[in-house]
């Protein structure tokens, strides 16, 4: 969730603003879903332009660093929606990032990654034929790291769960 560093090529300002937006939209259905808060109480104006589905935002998003960058040597965003992005992405932090609810789950969310990563370590074989690969290419602790920070919370959490709980404890 880092807005730090600037790309100083096309490709790498396309792909920082598609992440940005990726994160952003992915993060929201998310917490949408966990029951954090509901479509209801994303801020009005910032879902009047952006949109109010996962889908709508993402596709004006997208539409809107088009518009701004088609004939330019430049990607970016529109002001207007780069402003509602940017006050979307603040309310984030407020009500997800950073919220007491979100901080009270930090320590088990640690806890997994930290136990996959141990797992991973002394199982390297366990790990994607790509990523046993590049353990030998660029060293095991890279690729391990490299693996466990390209799994979504679920595929991580389901990961845990599968190598953790017994299959007669699981519903």
């Amino acid at each position: 969730h880092k807005k730090t560093g600037h790309p100083h090529t096309l490709e790498g300002k396309v792909v920082s603003l598609s992440d940005r937006i990726s994160y952003l939209n992915h993060d929201i259905d998310d917490a949408i879903r966990a029951g954090i808060f509901s479509e209801d109480d994303l801020p009005r104006e910032e879902v009047r332009l952006l949109g109010k589905t996962n889908k709508e935002r993402i596709n004006n998003m997208i539409l809107s660093v088009w518009r701004e960058s088609d004939g330019k040597n430049d990607v970016r965003m529109e002001n207007e929606f780069r402003e509602a992005t940017e006050n979307l992405r603040k309310f984030m932090f407020d009500k997800v990032y950073f919220a007491p609810s979100t901080n009270a789950e930090k320590g088990k969310a640690c806890h997994i990654v930290e136990y996959l990563y141990k797992y991973f370590i002394s199982s390297p074989e366990k790990m994607p034929e790509l990523y046993v690969g590049f353990a030998k290419e660029y060293g095991l602790e890279r690729a391990v790291c490299d693996f466990i920070s390209g799994m979504t919370d679920d595929f991580a959490v389901d990961y845990f769960k599968e190598l953790c709980i017994p299959k007669s404890w699981s519903y």
